[in-house]
């Protein structure tokens, strides 16, 4: 019987160093009832550890304050939709220039959904090579997710995004049914082209064009995103109409013309004429405005 005891304390024991092992690896599991209680959560990587930490605050972003994009939003609601009704829908990427409210339409969708229970992870591009650790972390809970990579590109050499194409499809574990993925990036296909890479390409006997290996490459990550959703720089008269859609928000009291014509020196100082820099002259001028009101007193 000593022997008995004495060989099932051994395996106790090493049960006991492989579970603090795993820890080491990807970090204490989160108890479950934390999803119930946060929106969004963020994998924070120390060297080969990892763990999902909750964001107490997350910037959310009402979808009905983004204009000028109502098409790649509509699309991008109605494929979030189809995730959380557990029909088929697709992993995201959104590309197109600087300011045009493709992470502001990500942070949207976890204001309008997160009481249906969708949840958003971010992950930043150098924690990728974990990207294997937060699947397993959440593998099998009610809550519907969004893994969120925002501003994601690769330059040549990069290897994270290996973990990503894996992830996307390519590996034999199949993703979760509960996660989509959503990236978002100034590039279409998340890494630099070149005038190398066309010449790569070849016709061949029938007159078929056959992509150099180095442009596969590339346009094998993109592909695996089964809809791609562009967001486009904005006309002067959308411009505008943002600039009078915050600044009615912003209670600012400013006839239209002398708005316009300021919010157009704005633009062309940022040189840019988006979404984000219409809200930013808003900001500046709705608090240029309340330095101008003399002090309230009693």
């Amino acid at each position: 019987m000593g022997r008995w005891s004495h060989f099932f304390a051994r395996v106790q024991r090493v049960l006991e160093l492989a579970e603090r092992a795993l820890e080491v690896r990807v970090g204490a599991p989160l108890d479950a009832a934390v999803f119930g209680n946060a929106l969004a959560f963020r994998w924070v990587a120390r060297g080969v550890r990892g763990q999902l930490e909750p964001i107490e605050a997350p910037h959310l972003f009402e979808l009905d304050d983004l204009l000028g994009v109502d098409r790649a939003v509509q699309r991008l609601i109605d494929n979030t939709e189809q995730f959380l009704l557990l029909q088929p829908s697709n992993h995201v990427l959104l590309y197109g220039e600087r300011g045009t409210g493709k992470s502001s339409a990500v942070k949207g969708l976890l204001a309008r959904y997160g009481a249906r229970g969708l949840r958003m992870i971010e992950v930043h591009k150098d924690d990728l090579l974990h990207l294997p650790d937060v699947l397993a972390a959440i593998r099998g809970l009610s809550y519907r997710f969004l893994i969120f990579c925002d501003d994601l590109s690769f330059e040549a050499g990069e290897s994270q995004y290996r973990e990503l194409k894996a992830a996307l499809e390519g590996s034999l574990v199949a993703p979760p049914e509960n996660v989509r993925i959503i990236a978002t990036s100034n590039r279409r296909h998340l890494m630099p082209e070149s005038m190398a890479d066309n010449r790569g390409a070849q016709l061949d006997d029938r007159g078929d064009l056959h992509l150099g290996e180095s442009a596969d490459e590339k346009l094998a990550l993109s592909d695996r995103f089964g809809l791609v959703i562009g967001f486009y720089s904005f006309d002067q008269a959308t411009y505008l109409e943002i600039v009078d859609h915050y600044a009615l928000k912003a209670g600012v009291d400013t006839p239209r013309d002398s708005l316009h014509a300021q919010a157009l020196r704005w633009a062309l100082h940022r040189s840019s004429r988006s979404g984000r820099t219409a809200k930013q002259f808003v900001d500046d001028l709705a608090g240029r405005r309340a330095l101008e009101k003399p002090p309230h007193r009693d």
